[in-house]
């Protein structure tokens, strides 16, 4: 994980005029929330950041992670579930649409179309989950 102070420090104080997309292209990561179960079985999120490596032409790119599988889904618009675990070590990369997850400490966090999670509280107290925007949701999973 890089000094995330460092790289706030960037588009916080404006010293660059930069925003914190520019700022985090500067520092060469791609930022994911991370949402696990603790020791006592409580859910809580995690800002993770991933170093990325200047390939030239074809951009930054981290070090590659094996994966099991990829599967295609959408949501209903309705969809709404109450506290349930992850079936699966998972990212989950939303394609559209808007949702709230809650952890079990009541913890809500908002995302949208083109942010990435990682689930991983597949034991413990689980999850909330709900769409916030009433429109079917179409995301990918990318099970670890």
């Amino acid at each position: 994980h890089l000094n995330k102070s460092f790289r706030n420090s960037l588009y916080s104080c404006n010293l660059l005029n930069i925003n914190k997309e520019t700022a985090n292209y500067i520092m060469a990561v791609f930022e994911y929330t991370r949402l696990f179960a603790d020791e006592q079985g409580e859910s809580r999120f995690e800002d993770v950041s991933v170093e990325l490596t200047d390939k030239g032409l074809i951009g930054h790119l981290s070090d590659a992670w094996n994966v099991r599988e990829v599967i295609f889904r959408s949501n209903d618009a309705g969809y709404d579930w109450n506290m349930h675990n992850a079936p699966d070590r998972q990212f989950i990369i939303l394609l559209d649409g808007e949702i709230e997850i809650t952890s079990s400490l009541g913890e809500s966090r908002t995302f949208k179309g083109g942010d990435v999670i990682l689930v991983e509280d597949i034991v413990g107290k689980g999850h909330k989950t709900r769409n916030i925007k009433k429109q079917i949701r179409k995301s990918i999973l990318i099970r670890i």
